[in-house]
């Protein structure tokens, strides 16, 4: 049963499986264990953001395509449910409506960036898709009148999630709108991670790795590779658009610092790499490890300071604003004891 729900690729370390078993437990029962609203949002950040870098690996490690414009499908999909509720009122139809317009432009884009694109490589593709990036956010950021500009547009969401709702179910009890929405993002996020792990281990995903390897034989065999490139392109783009949905959704905000920001590109990035590129497992750990020291690393280098006051030197060192330099030390060293990523690791022993 698991083998079938997981595709046949196995986690083949006990190690490895451990943490995903705990992992996906606590994030299952974070409304329960976590009552504060900074452990919630950090939770529900984690189940996005594991769409998120899945979709990228989907591209960089299991097709070997450097894309820069994977944000811009991220906001797609959080300006399409995010307008389309604050312009049609917050209903079902309304979120369902912007996020079909968001996937179909989305698809659409891809497809076309794919398909004139994918033709060249490596870093001209990388450019020609930072291009692509940076054009979109400039344009959500300029028509301030339909996509409120820089301060974006907040909105409300159908009746059912707010977080003032209170749900009587059988056997369950009192249930509140926002532990609904917690659910409906989690649950989603976890769907699209198994349809990702399907897609990487059928014989698509296994022509997709031939392409990385080796495209020229790929194409010799017989594979148009531009097609399965377009293909994988326009995959990872929905499942995009979707993670943006899903953002938008929660955070019931969306604009151009939580969607389309270079930053959170980068973030993609590091994730991908702390948690092993081709490797759908990765998205989970990279993730999980990435926002949990995003949120806590300031709270914990605070406490070490104050601890260690009496000491000369090291409570500076340790004073929370410097926890970016403390974040990016701990991505290098883990890039050089982890070079295959914290999942290639695990699985090599």
């Amino acid at each position: 049963m698991i083998k079938t729900l997981l595709s046949g690729d196995l986690p083949r370390s006990r190690l490895l499986s451990g943490l995903l078993v705990l992992i996906l437990a606590t994030l299952a029962a974070a409304p329960l264990l976590f009552p504060g609203a900074q452990a919630i949002n950090t939770a529900a950040k984690i189940c996005v953001f594991v769409v998120l870098v899945a979709s990228y690996d989907l591209l960089l490690g299991y097709t070997g395509i450097v894309s820069f414009a994977h944000t811009m499908f991220y906001g797609l999909g959080g300006y399409g449910v995010g307008l389309a509720l604050y312009s049609w009122g917050p209903t079902w139809a309304s979120a369902l409506a912007g996020l079909t317009i968001a996937l179909f432009a989305g698809l659409a884009l891809a497809f076309l960036i794919g398909l004139f694109s994918l033709r060249v490589r490596a870093i001209f593709f990388a450019m020609v898709t930072l291009a692509v990036a940076s054009a979109f956010a400039i344009l959500a950021a300029q028509l301030s009148s339909f996509t409120g500009g820089e301060d974006g547009r907040s909105f409300r969401i159908p009746e059912l999630l707010r977080a003032d709702a209170l749900i009587e179910l059988p056997f369950v009890g009192p249930i509140t709108g926002r532990t609904i929405t917690y659910y409906v993002v989690f649950l989603s996020a976890l769907a699209s991670f198994l349809g990702a792990l399907r897609i990487v281990n059928s014989p698509f995903g296994r022509v997709l790795q031939a392409i990385r390897e080796n495209d020229f034989r790929a194409e010799a065999l017989g594979y148009r590779t531009i097609f399965y490139r377009t293909s994988a392109n326009c995959l990872a783009a929905g499942m995009a658009v979707f993670a943006g949905a899903l953002n938008s959704l929660w955070f019931r905000y969306t604009g151009p610092d939580t969607t389309l920001s270079f930053a959170i590109m980068l973030d993609i990035l590091l994730m991908v790499v702390i948690g092993g590129m081709g490797t759908m497992y990765g998205a989970v750990i990279g993730a999980t490890l990435f926002i949990v020291a995003q949120n806590y690393l300031q709270k914990l280098m605070g406490a070490a300071a104050k601890s260690t006051e009496a000491l000369p030197l090291l409570p500076h060192l340790l004073h929370p604003d410097r926890w970016l330099l403390w974040l990016g030390v701990l991505f290098v060293l883990s890039v050089y004891f982890f070079p295959t990523g914290i999942v290639g690791k695990l699985r090599q022993g």
